[in-house]
């Protein structure tokens, strides 16, 4: 498909010059939205899937797969006050968003403000991350949980990742002694 690899590389050309930093054989998928770009980061090897839709301070490492449209926002609406509708309330401060290397990323993937993604996590097809994920976890659901390590070892003990991601709720995996 010539014209899609053109289109890849046009893609690509604009995106160097627009991004924070972009990386080596970035690879960004058609009808990818992230306003001016600025405030993005992209490793080597990495990509940036299609409809995929990011939204302030993002920075994605090296090798990181991204499927279909992803949301990625460094926001989110202040909702504290019930005397004035949220829509007049504005937004909160960015928190910014962190992804590691060697990350998957499954199809439709919501991802918010302030989370870190470690080192070669996966997150599943639908799962909505609103809290930090350890490296080597695989997570899936809504609110995302951990359903394993791909590495038997971690750096963190696995209790302690767990009850991070799943505010202090214990795993089979933490149960059986791992």
């Amino acid at each position: 498909m010539p014209l899609g690899n053109l289109a890849r590389k046009a893609r690509y050309w604009i995106c160097v010059r627009l991004f924070a930093r972009c990386g080596k054989k970035v690879n960004i998928e058609s009808h990818a939205f992230f306003h001016s770009g600025r405030r993005i980061s992209i490793g080597d090897y990495s990509g940036i899937g299609m409809n995929a839709h990011l939204s302030g301070p993002v920075t994605i490492g090296d090798n990181v797969m991204m499927g279909q449209d992803v949301v990625i926002l460094a926001h989110n609406h202040k909702f504290s006050r019930t005397d004035i509708p949220m829509c007049l309330q504005g937004l909160q401060p960015e928190r910014p968003v962190r992804i590691g290397n060697d990350v998957w990323i499954g199809a439709r993937v919501v991802i918010l403000a302030g989370v870190k993604v470690g080192d070669g996590a996966i997150l599943g097809a639908g799962a909505v991350i609103a809290r930090d994920v350890p490296a080597w976890a695989v997570v899936i659901g809504n609110p995302a949980r951990i359903i394993r390590f791909r590495r038997t070892s971690q750096p963190l003990a696995r209790r302690e990742a767990i009850q991070s991601i799943d505010g202090g709720r214990l795993s089979v995996l933490s149960q059986k002694g791992h």
